[in-house]
């Protein structure tokens, strides 16, 4: 089996965490707590605000979108910053949502995705579905 490993990552060996879960409306909470203890763990803080951000509203949109409620999550570390990946069995793929009117409840996931990360993009998963992932570079990355 040959691995892929995209750009990003290239030259770097990643150290990772994964997780296959059955998301709820709170699990969020308990992921984001990992996610930032592993970003402490790597000596990548300064990074915590925006990869929680990114986890909590793709978790939002697996527990809003995917029928199943179940994903997973890969958390990539590499030279440059951290990469995350949320991938699901649903075919459906996100919208970024242009038309939102001020009072809209929700929506704004993937703006806000957006704007704290410096990369972000979704794909066909293997098994079926896709994965949603972002990137978040670290201060001297450049």
């Amino acid at each position: 089996m040959n691995a892929y490993f995209p750009p990003f990552l290239l030259g770097a060996s990643p150290a990772q965490y994964r997780i296959c879960l059955t998301v709820g409306e709170h699990s969020a909470h308990h992921i984001r707590r990992i996610v930032r203890s592993y970003l402490d763990d790597w000596e990548m803080a300064e990074l915590s605000d925006a990869v929680e951000l990114g986890v909590t509203e793709l978790l939002a949109n697996v527990v809003r979108h995917v029928p199943d409620r179940r994903c997973t999550l890969l958390l990539l570390r590499a030279a440059a910053g951290v990469r995350v990946e949320v991938g699901d069995g649903s075919e459906q793929l996100p919208v970024v949502r242009e038309d939102l009117s001020s009072e809209a409840v929700g929506g704004r996931g993937l703006v806000l995705l957006d704007a704290v990360a410096d990369k972000w993009g979704v794909g066909p998963r293997l098994a079926g579905g896709k994965t949603v992932w972002f990137e978040c570079r670290g201060d001297d990355s450049g």
